[in-house]
């Protein structure tokens, strides 16, 4: 191969540097203006060509130079011109030269400025926050997210959100305004980039930021993409010496030590479809827990919070449950970071611990200055529950959630319990079949039939069942899903009130807009997944001890809420505070946190109530529960 010419290279690299953009192309363009000028200037001043001034003088080279920019600068300029023909051709050359400058000029202007209009509206932009919340992907869950950001910002007067997502910066936005509305004292910013790409991670300044929400895209590679992220995230060289705080999703178990992996124990990790599993299995047996889980989760309510309290320490447990006025005690976080939900009531505070309470605020956490509430010892009972009982459950419809479901369920159920699976679809009854669990305590049957049909809810012999939980069977179709399961609670609504049962209906929605229509079927729970998804993610962002709070929460194998009928409790015959309410309980090793009294017809809400103060005073009746935390 022949090596190449000057001409050749002289080429590549005047190509190589118009590459570089446009300001080298307005360099050029100015060298090759000065170079024009003082050219012609030159030869005009050599020659004398120049017409005279008005003294009789020959201009010098730097008025002819001063007359050639003008006429670069502005073609119209040598209209005026009088003088020799020389001269006159010399004007005209470098005119001919301005023009073709100053449009290319304008140009080059006109492209760059429209490439950084572009950009700025693509969010290319690097955003200069900090101590921001930094979101990281872009789902329907964003929405519900950032709507609870916004109410926990109240506080702060320059709050941001920063959202990074494989979306267009204005279709953000826009979606944004109309989902959410007004934000507050809270600014969000919209940037489109790639959460797995170190160079577009660098656009939301990740070092400055608060904490980071990582939303998976939806798809069957979700933990993949979310563990790739993990890895920019923790091992971008502009990365801060601190630890991150991340909180992300992992929607397979087997995924999780890899994800743990990748986060170097900077993220806190939550698996949902377990959660929403879980979450859904407790509900289905006790009607209205789902509104107290939604309670917790929210921002709008009582929240829960961590507290050091120093005049505690040495105190017994069960002791300072009574002690807090307009707060309810779940546990301790001990000085070595473990966390106790509901510890033995003789158990010391110790020094360095926090207890863990519920309460409207943070400062709202305070020692009642008039001492605990006054308890009616002789209203509180010893009542005994009712042995457990072989139950029935029937499941309409079937998801990836389905098995996760019945194998929680077994957890629960007494041996000898039926758990019947109703597809709409041949292909759904056989993946039902392929995937559902082996279980010895429950046994598990299929039945082909269209879940919104009243003749197959008629076939099922629906008032012999205990509970009926109804699944999304189209998750990803919100509106064809939710409506289809509109159709059903309304079959379901009617056989319960014709045949006079007890069973309880939780449904899962998948858009939390329709759960105003949905309340109009008197279901007694909904399982939003994506909103009690969102509230979790948001609340460990804004407090990362909280994830192992939740964790024990809906874990099985540890304290849980139940709602336990009141009556055995207290007496019923009288008129009594909420701390004999709280004092019932500390006396069988719970904690109290709530009552519920159900409205008698089934609307106007679940009477649910949190958190209430200890001098309150409250009349039962036998249809009332309350809200404990306990082992079983």
């Amino acid at each position: 191969m022949s090596q190449p010419s000057l001409r050749e290279r002289l080429a590549y690299s005047f190509d190589n540097s118009l590459a570089r953009g446009p300001v080298v192309i307005i360099a050029y363009l100015a060298l090759l203006s000065i170079g024009l000028i003082v050219v012609l200037a030159t030869l005009v001043w050599a020659t004398g060509v120049a017409p005279e001034a008005e003294g009789g003088d020959k201009p010098g080279f730097v008025a002819i130079a001063w007359m050639a920019l003008m006429r670069t600068l502005d073609s119209g300029t040598m209209g005026g011109d009088t003088g020799s023909w020389s001269f006159l051709l010399a004007m005209l050359a470098v005119t001919f030269g301005g023009i073709f400058v100053i449009s290319t000029f304008i140009g080059t202007l006109t492209t760059a400025i429209e490439a950084k209009l572009d950009a700025l509206r693509k969010g290319r932009s690097r955003v200069l926050e900090s101590g921001h919340t930094v979101i990281l992907g872009w789902s329907p869950r964003v929405f519900s997210i950032v709507s609870e950001l916004v109410i926990a910002n109240e506080n702060q007067r320059r709050a941001a959100i920063v959202i990074l997502g494989e979306r267009d910066k204005v279709e953000m936005e826009d979606e944004i305004r109309e989902r959410v509305g007004d934000t507050k004292t809270t600014r969000v910013i919209c940037r489109s980039g790639n959460p797995a790409d170190m160079d577009d991670l660098a656009i939301v300044n990740l070092p400055g930021s608060r904490s980071i929400i990582l939303l998976p895209p939806v798809g069957p590679e979700s933990d993949i993409q979310t563990i790739k992220a993990l890895l920019a995230i923790t091992n971008s060289p502009s990365r801060r010496p601190e630890p991150y705080h991340i909180v992300a999703e992992i929607r397979e178990p087997r995924n999780l030590p890899v994800a743990a992996l990748a986060a170097h124990n900077e993220a806190e990790l939550v698996l949902v479809p377990d959660l929403l599993a879980r979450v859904t299995v407790q509900t289905s047996r006790q009607a209205g827990l789902s509104v107290v889980y939604q309670e917790l989760l929210d921002f709008g309510g009582d929240e829960i919070y961590f507290k050091a309290e120093p005049a505690l320490v040495g105190k017994p447990f069960g002791e300072i449950l009574g002690l807090y006025e307009e707060s309810s005690i779940l546990g301790l976080a001990r000085a070595d970071g473990a966390i106790q939900l509901n510890p033995p009531m003789a158990s010391l505070v110790g020094a360095g611990d926090r207890i863990i309470a519920v309460s409207q605020d943070d400062d709202t956490i305070l020692l009642s200055s008039s001492g605990p509430a006054a308890v009616d010892a002789e209203a509180i009972v010893f009542g005994k529950p009712k042995p457990q009982q072989a139950e029935n459950t029937l499941i309409l419809g079937w998801n990836s959630m389905a098995p996760l479901l019945l194998r929680e369920l077994e957890v629960y159920v007494a041996a000898g319990s039926q758990a019947r699976v109703v597809g709409s679809y041949p292909e759904t009854i056989e993946a039902a079949r392929a995937s559902c669990p082996q279980t010895e305590k429950l046994r598990i049957n299929l039945f082909e039939g269209d879940p919104t049909d009243r003749a197959t809810l008629d076939r099922l012999e629906i008032p012999t069942f205990d509970h009926i939980v109804l699944l999304s069977e189209h998750p990803d179709d919100d509106e064809r899903t939710d409506a289809r399961s509109l159709v059903t609670l309304l079959h379901l609504r009617d056989i319960r009130e014709q045949s006079d049962s007890r069973f309880s209906i939780v449904s899962e929605m998948q858009d939390v807009r329709n759960r105003a229509l949905a309340e109009i079927t008197r279901a007694d729970d909904f399982i939003i997944g994506d909103q009690l998804v969102s509230l979790l993610l948001t609340q460990i962002s804004e407090n990362k001890a909280l994830n192992a709070v939740f964790t024990d929460l809906f874990d099985p194998e540890g304290c849980e809420l139940y709602l336990k009928p009141v009556e055995h409790y207290v007496r019923l015959d009288r008129e009594l505070t909420f701390a004999t309410l709280v004092e019932a309980a500390r006396r069988r090793g719970e904690i109290a946190i709530g009552y519920r009294q159900p409205p008698a017809d089934r609307s106007g809400g679940h009477g649910v109530v949190t958190n209430p103060a200890k001098s309150q005073r409250v009349r039962f009746t036998e249809r009332d529960s309350v809200i404990v935390l306990a082992e079983n």
